[in-house]
């Protein structure tokens, strides 16, 4: 029985099946509407890095035959094979999208879906249909993207542009208007229009293999679409929308291409919304600083957002703080929000009154600590006012407009601050720690250890600075956030600090002292608790 997913769902491809050789079909309609159904191949950077898995009308497959496009069958409008231990490993993610060629908007689509199919069976389908879209124009309805495994998402994000905007997200370019003289570009070979297995056009086209099941009888019928397995489809002719798709190296043609003017902008993140007169991603103010050690995704998200041009409308104006497209399980909006996707089975911890919105079936419920954790954290400093979340949906978070950043650990280990934690998953464990030395002010001569695998989500007021631990690194301890676990931190007094870095303390100044092997860090804030 087929997986049914949500918008923003995800799962690893080994839950849904043990195959690596997927069928993968999209069925879209609307009353008079056409649609290009393209996939396309980005490397870690989410860019369109080599035009070559650009799979499209125009180029069915890539070089390897690992990603083919087959063409309309078994009631799909347009559907693919992949074969994921073929993929070369500069391909990092394939994001399958869906365009309208001419006029028209998403708005006015029928319901529709993308599945995977595997050895016949179907295994995963993600419904959409054009109540979820407004103007749009494009829609990405899913990925397949590598993180350790291959996993699926099920993204459904509304795009302004078509196939050109498109393009440029993911790195391509647009070339300029061709002179009507210029030759027509030759049309592909026929005898790469479809591979070779492709189910032959008969009343009940049996499905490959690896592929789809037949469809339910109200589907559209597609096998004469799709060529006899042996034989040579004609050639199609050539595009002749006067616009040329250009990713880098390559120019291509299609159909019904949009006005020029609703292009994202050059550079911008692939695979989020960009509205006109905005950059993609998420907003990070200048001089934000990069990723954590060992840790895939920068702090703070994506780059500046463009300022709005005068003519926008309330809808651009709105859209460009929409939200951002499912990445994981934790999934940062924007600098200050945190969003969680939870599942039954994985809860949450996270601060009590840090919820600001949620979608879906959500359970919010105090979680105690006991008398033994009430004394704890009394006597430490580190004790936690938690809710624990759980249910089927989406959980934003947020604190007093602090600056949020999620930190992933994969059996690793980190200290931090019990007060500098806005959530975690409940998976992690966690102990109070004593730091050795002279006590803290506020009660800092503690910290919180996180171990296993999960995330913790940590706030810091302002723009924290990671410091790399070298031979003497000392800390105001109460603008330190977090350190790695192989730092080993200690408190000292220094009676030199006390007139001139601490003009205001009436108190002997204190402060830690990290030491530790190359490769040890400590995240300090700029504000004193």
């Amino acid at each position: 029985m087929a997986r049914e997913f949500q918008r923003g769902h995800k799962a690893k491809i080994s839950d849904l099946t043990a195959g690596t050789d997927l069928y993968v079909g999209v069925q879209i309609s609307g009353p008079g509407l056409t649609f290009d159904i393209s996939c396309f191949g980005l490397d870690a950077d989410e860019r369109l890095s080599d035009d070559r898995y650009f799979i499209f009308f125009n180029q069915p497959k890539s070089p390897e035959d690992s990603i083919q496009l087959l063409g309309a069958q078994s009631g799909d409008t347009e559907s693919f094979r992949v074969t994921l231990d073929q993929i070369p490993s500069q391909i990092q993610k394939l994001s399958f999208t869906a365009t309208i060629d001419g006029a028209g908007q998403m708005s006015q689509i029928a319901p529709g879906y993308l599945r995977i199919v595997a050895g016949g069976e179907e295994v995963a389908r993600y419904s959409f249909d054009g109540s979820e879209f407004s103007t749009e124009r494009a829609v990405m309805l899913g990925d397949l993207y590598l993180k350790d495994v291959w996993r699926f998402a099920a993204v459904g994000q509304g795009f302004d542009g078509g196939l050109d905007a498109l393009l440029k997200n993911f790195g391509g370019e647009v070339a300029e208007e061709e002179s009507e003289a210029a030759p027509q570009q030759p049309a592909v070979p026929a005898q790469s229009q479809a591979p070779a297995f492709a189910p032959p056009p008969q009343a009940a086209p049996p499905a490959p293999s690896f592929g789809a099941p037949p469809a339910p009888a109200q589907a559209a019928p597609a096998p004469a679409a799709a060529p006899v397995a042996g034989t040579t489809p004609p050639a199609p002719a050539a595009p002749t929308s006067p616009q040329t798709f250009t990713p880098p190296g390559q120019t291509f043609t299609p159909p019904g291409a949009p006005p020029a003017g609703q292009f994202a902008p050059p550079g911008a993140p692939a695979g989020q919304f960009t509205p006109p007169g905005a950059v993609a991603g998420q907003f990070a103010p200048p001089g934000a600083p990069g990723a954590f050690p060992g840790q895939a995704q920068p702090f703070g998200g994506g780059t500046q957002l463009a300022p709005v041009p005068p003519e926008a409308n309330v809808r651009v104006v709105l859209t460009k703080y929409a939200e951002a497209p499912v990445g994981d399980r934790w999934t940062e909006q924007n600098t200050n929000l945190v969003r969680a996707t939870l599942t039954k089975d994985a809860p949450i911890l996270a601060k009590q009154g840090s919820m600001v919105a949620y979608q879906g079936d959500i359970d919010f419920a105090h979680k105690g600590s006991g008398l033994l954790g009430k004394l704890t954290g009394a006597l430490t400093g580190q004790g936690m006012s938690l809710m624990r979340c759980t249910g089927n949906g989406e959980v934003f978070l947020a604190d007093e407009a602090s600056r949020v950043f999620v930190i992933r650990l994969q059996g690793e280990q980190i200290y931090t601050s019990a007060q500098g934690v806005l959530a975690f998953d409940e998976s992690l464990e966690t102990e109070v720690r004593r730091i050795e030395g002279a006590g803290l002010p506020g009660g800092g001569f503690f910290s919180m250890l996180f171990s296993g695998t999960g995330a913790v989500v940590v706030k810091t007021r302002g723009v924290p600075v990671v410091l790399p631990v070298g031979a003497a690194t000392y800390v105001d301890g109460n603008a330190v956030i977090a350190w790695s676990a192989g730092a080993q931190a200690v408190t000292t007094t220094s009676l030199r600090l006390r007139r001139s870095g601490y003009a205001r303390q009436t108190t002997e100044a204190v402060n830690l002292q990290f030491r530790g092997a190359p490769g040890n860090f400590v995240v300090v804030q700029p504000f004193e608790v």
